[in-house]
């Protein structure tokens, strides 16, 4: 999958009017994430209410198609994008569902909100517009919670949910629709569906458990589903289509963890097996949203945690920039250094070139040659990445815009 990525993830709703028919009684209201209105004799069941600045969209639209009243909301997760529009959307008498984790999930987001919206900014600002990253909506009021699975008929409509914790949160569900073989995903695969998992996001975030889920999309496809419904993009049709999909996923990310586990038990460092470590052909899904090597070190420190064994050093609280200053100094000041990491970038090692010019900037944040080294070695890695990994592509294309703004 190549660009443009952002048309996928962040801007689905662009230019919509009018909901988009799943089929003649579930609806789609396409936004930064999707929203879904199954509708019955009656009333309607609502899937996930989008950001708080969607939400009088989400009913507009949804009032187009439907003139029942809204007796259920679901939410498939307790990040913003699938529940911040609820205080706006919801009234009197309507029951909202979530999986019993949902409240701590939504407490660590409030609490690090100003932490996460920064890094969120620095990545998505070209994408996500008109959004407060400071403004916090009202929490929505949980009715009813569930640990494994819940049920419930609406206008001879039969609604399972059940707990998929290998998702993008903890708190993560699926909706199944047993007599129309439909299931709601959420982001359980991610907003790239076929795409290998994103177990840890740049943007910042709790590590996802690689076993979770392994396990959590075998749930799914035990259900034989015959429609899957994502929180981003198109329905997924077809039975032995949505097997073939999901399963790759799902080996996918067992092979890389099985690989990550043997590497460990065989004394192979953090790095060398991040460096090692490829899918198969037959395994070699699209890394749009996740990576191969971000996999790697999030197994990796999901079973270890923060201390590699390879140096005293990680277990006290200072870092390795502390003696920068001291290398600096027997270096002769920062001119060597900066040659010696143009030399890396002309020879293809922009990693190498910079680490030695963050030793640089910290002692001269505004040295012109080290700014342009810094910037070629991104540029450099950009072309690269073949802009294949949005978060990838983002981040290096925020820091190039920084280092331009920065230079004469």
């Amino acid at each position: 999958m190549k660009q443009p990525l952002n048309a996928l993830i962040v801007k689905e709703g662009e230019g919509q009017q009018d909901a988009v028919p799943v089929n003649d009684h579930i609806f789609t209201s396409k936004g930064i994430s999707n929203s879904y209105l199954v509708t019955t004799p009656d009333g309607d069941v609502l899937i996930n209410t989008g950001m708080y600045t969607e939400a009088e969209q989400i009913k507009a639209r949804f009032g187009r198609v439907s003139s029942g009243p809204l007796r259920v909301i679901v939410f498939t997760q307790g990040h913003p994008d699938h529940m911040g529009g609820w205080s706006q959307i919801t009234a009197p008498g309507v029951e909202t569902i979530a999986q019993a984790n949902h409240a701590d999930v939504r407490e660590y987001w409030r609490r690090l909100q100003p932490f996460y919206s920064s890094r969120s900014t620095h990545l998505w600002k070209r994408d996500i517009t008109g959004v407060d990253r400071t403004y916090q909506p009202p929490e929505a009021v949980v009715t009813t919670t569930f640990l494994d699975n819940h049920a419930f008929t609406l206008g001879g409509r039969r609604f399972e949910l059940y707990s998929t914790p290998g998702g993008e949160t903890t708190d993560s569900l699926v909706v199944w629709l047993p007599d129309e073989r439909t299931v709601f995903t959420g982001n359980l695969t991610g907003p790239l569906f076929g795409h290998i998992p994103n177990l840890y996001t740049i943007r910042g975030d709790k590590i996802r458990g690689s076993l979770s889920y392994i396990h959590s999309v075998d749930r799914v496809i035990g259900l034989e589903p015959e429609v899957l419904v994502t929180g981003h993009g198109e329905p997924v049709r077809g039975a032995e289509e949505i097997r073939r999909r999901l399963t790759q996923l799902r080996d996918a990310t067992e092979y890389l963890r099985d690989r990550t586990i043997e590497g460990m038990n065989a004394g192979v460092d953090l790095w060398t097996l991040m460096g090692q470590i490829t899918l198969p052909p037959e395994l070699a899904i699209p890394q749009g949203h996740g990576k191969v090597p971000w996999i790697v070190r999030a197994i990796w420190e999901e079973h270890t945690g923060w201390f590699r064994y390879e140096s005293t050093t990680e277990l006290y609280d200072v870092p390795p920039s502390a003696v920068w200053a001291d290398l600096l100094d027997m270096a002769g000041g920062t001119g060597p250094l900066v040659e010696r990491a143009r030399a890396h970038l002309d020879a293809g090692r922009p990693v190498e070139a910079l680490h030695l010019i963050d030793m640089v900037l910290s002692r001269e944040p505004k040295d012109p040659e080290a700014l342009r080294i810094r910037l070629g070695a991104h540029e450099l890695l950009l072309e690269r990445s073949g802009r294949e990994n949005f978060s990838e592509v983002r981040w290096l294309e925020a820091e190039i815009r920084d280092l331009r703004d920065m230079l004469p």
